[in-house]
């Protein structure tokens, strides 16, 4: 007979792997794991299209020495329901007495049996057993199923077991978890739950949890690295070998130069003076402006032309000089021309501007909150003058280098869990999406506001952000649309998902689906309805393109609407949106994010071939094609095959994927009349065996100056 139990333990485990019996079919499983305990349930990730799946997953789950340890094995299905593939058990009190009452590196390989033949085993599960540590705050009084005091265990009707937290007065499935060590909750004066960690002195609204502090201490880490990324930032917007400077060239007659102590300072040759300013945005304005009621504009291919308010005419003559912008005046070669845009996109900042300066004195220490401060105190015009950027306790004046770190480490700062404002478009995509868990901050909203007055800044004044957004983002600031080609890039299972009903009956294969949709913020399950009464409306073959449009929107926005108006709000104030309606959302991520330099050496050494080899010729003529063209259609072809022109901190060693870690890959498909193609969630070009040079190098351009969606998968 067990002695009576007094204490629960937090039971430590990893699921390693498993091997499952392969079944006549194309694809494999995408199996994971569920593991459950006296109520609790924890999930591994999946792995895709593998009957030897790799997880190597902690988990950490709360268990008395009487506990069984239930194991599932699941196949991920994203339209339907997940597939049972085989299940085991493990006992806690068994396997401690088999191991002399220790748990620690304790590795068991479990037989996977069938649910419907539990005498057929369907594979093994290996599981490593990490060790358990007591917590006496989880007393038990002889049942495994107690929780703290301000939670209740239930079972409803159906006897599913389920929790009350009668603090938050909230249900949940999960069995509630305790907090990371030195981490406390408390209540404020309006009756708000706060969390405190007393080892970094530091509060956040969200529950934290082990994951989550693993998370936050990661990104402590990058934070550290970002003082030594500096250097390298500071040189990321290069064209060709030279320096792009978006101001465009200087007036006639004047000169650029630095004194001994560094400071930039311009001369005019035409009067023989010096100025501080640049004569292209604080000095001499190279333009004098327009008439009262007057507008300039420009055409799609970027030649500017002339709107009279006064009497509702256009035209191509500037009604300053009397010359006509076709023959005399700037001219875009090409849509493409991403330089000229540029140049007239800070002409139009120029026209915004307002003299003299605006000091932001900012703590390195609490960067996000003093920003927030200083930023929304602001009126919008004054955030329009030059930035003086102060940080208290160093020496030095501003001439645009503290300004350009000040958005470099503040676009960084946006990231910090602890905020919970956004999140990675994907466990590895590192391009930024509004978090739809980001009610959580009482003052989101606020944040949001601050945070599109500063984006919109950093496009006004010329500087750039460490962290990019993803390309759908891009698009609503361009106001747009988006749509289910836009899908790929943020989620590529879902997007493939929804490209499979749409190229199959789905009548034939029996799909069950309705115009409703389940989502998991924070836990907690909620069902969406596409349309009215959606949940009851059964899609067809008739119907499913209406299905699909409304479920990628539906992906695309996922409860935000609030959070992007709020950020929008704030964007307009310093920089109305039309004024970017000239770039494309790959533009706008350059415009934002700067230009590395791409090295080509590093780019030949990490990429991988398939049917091709490093001396097949139309390999050779790909790389002599890289080499000949400037840095900017480098950066557009780079773009085109990984869907983003920024590269990871380890250069293309460390590109990613869908699935993980991806090298660039080349790949030969189709035939020698074909156009490339680009899968960007594999990082795979599709490029066809051409005849010969020339035709490879027309091929190429054509695709890679099409990006807005063309040739991509």
């Amino acid at each position: 007979v067990l002695p009576v139990i007094t204490y629960c333990f937090f039971c430590f485990l990893t699921v390693i792997s498993a091997k499952l019996k392969e079944k006549n079919k194309w694809f494999g499983p995408s199996p994971y794991v569920e593991v459950s305990v006296d109520g609790q349930s924890k999930k591994t990730e999946k792995c895709n299209n593998t009957n030897s799946p790799k997880w190597k997953q902690h988990l950490t789950v709360i268990v008395t020495p009487v506990s069984k340890l239930n194991f599932r094995v699941w196949s991920h299905q994203t339209l339907k329901s997940d597939v049972l593939l085989g299940s085991a058990a493990l006992d806690i009190h068994e396997t401690l007495k088999s191991n002399s009452m220790k748990l620690d590196q304790v590795v068991v390989t479990l037989h996977l049996v069938s649910d419907r033949e539990p005498a057929e085993v369907v594979g093994d599960l290996s599981v490593c057993l990490d060790g358990m540590q007591v917590d006496p705050d989880l007393l038990t009084n002889g049942e495994a199923s107690s929780t703290r005091s301000d939670w209740e265990q239930r079972v409803d009707q159906h006897g599913r077991v389920y929790y009350v937290d009668h603090v938050e007065k909230r249900t949940t499935w999960d069995r509630p978890e305790p907090l990371p060590p030195s981490w406390e909750r408390r209540v404020d004066n309006m009756g708000r739950i706060y969390y405190v960690d007393h080892f970094t002195r530091t509060t956040t609204w969200q529950r934290p949890t082990l994951e989550s502090v693993r998370n936050y201490e990661q990104w402590q880490l990058q934070r550290s690295q970002l003082q030594g990324a500096m250097q390298q930032f500071n040189q990321r917007f290069i064209y060709g070998n030279k320096e792009f400077d978006p101001l465009g060239p200087l007036p006639h007659g004047w000169e650029k130069r630095t004194d001994s102590n560094g400071r930039v300072y311009f001369v005019n040759h035409n009067t023989r003076i010096t100025q501080w300013e640049d004569p292209r945005s604080q000095g001499q304005l190279n333009e004098k402006p327009l008439p009262e009621g007057w507008e300039m504009r420009f055409t799609v291919d970027g030649i500017p032309y002339f709107v009279d308010h006064n009497r509702r005419t256009t035209t191509y003559i500037d009604p300053r000089t009397g010359k006509s912008a076709l023959d005399n005046g700037p001219q875009i070669a090409y849509v493409r021309d991403f330089k000229a845009k540029v140049h007239y996109f800070r002409f139009w900042c120029q026209q915004l501007a307002m003299p003299q300066h605006i000091k932001i004195t900012v703590s390195r220490k609490t960067l996000f909150e003093d920003s927030f401060q200083q930023i929304m105190s602001f009126s919008p015009q004054d955030l329009r003058r030059r930035l003086w950027v102060i940080f208290p306790g160093e020496e030095g004046l501003d001439y645009g280098g503290v300004a350009r770190e000040w958005f470099f480490l503040l676009s960084h700062e946006v990231l910090n869990p602890m905020y919970c404002l956004f999140e990675y478009a994907g466990k590895d995509n590192y391009c930024l999406q509004i978090n739809p868990a980001s009610y959580i901050n009482p003052d989101h909203l606020k944040y949001f506001r601050f945070i599109g007055r500063f984006i919109a800044m950093a496009l006004f004044h010329g500087k750039f952000i460490d962290t990019g957004f993803s390309l759908p983002f891009y698009k609503r600031i361009l106001n747009k649309a988006v749509g289910l080609k836009d899908l790929e890039s943020v989620d590529p299972e879902f997007y493939n998902s929804l490209i499979w009903v749409k190229e199959n009956d789905i009548e034939e294969c029996g799909l069950e689906m309705f115009f409703s949709v389940d989502k998991e913020i924070l836990g907690e399950i909620k069902s969406h309805d596409l349309k009215p009464n959606g949940s009851n409306i059964l899609v067809t073959e008739e119907n499913k393109e209406d299905y699909i449009r409304l479920v990628a929107e539906w992906r695309l926005s996922r409860g935000v609407e609030e959070q992007t108006q709020a950020f929008f709000e704030g964007f307009n104030e310093i920089l109305p949106q039309q004024y970017l309606q000239y770039f494309d959302a790959k533009e706008l991520e350059v415009l934002l994010c700067g230009m590395q330099e791409i090295d080509l050496n590093d780019w030949q050494r990490h990429t991988i071939y398939r049917h091709y080899t490093r001396t097949s010729r139309q390999i050779v003529w790909f790389w002599q094609f890289v080499k000949e063209i400037d840095n900017e259609k480098r950066m557009r072809l780079l773009q085109f095959v990984t869907g983003t022109c920024r590269l990871p901190v380890g250069g293309f060693a460390d590109l990613m994927g869908s699935n993980g870690p991806q090298k660039f890959c080349i790949e030969k498909v189709g035939k020698e009349n074909w156009l490339p193609r680009s899968h960007t969630c594999f990082n795979r070009l599709d490029l066809p065996p051409y005849k010969n040079y020339e035709q490879l190098k027309e091929k190429l351009l054509f695709a890679i100056e099409e990006t807005e969606g063309f040739g991509q998968e």
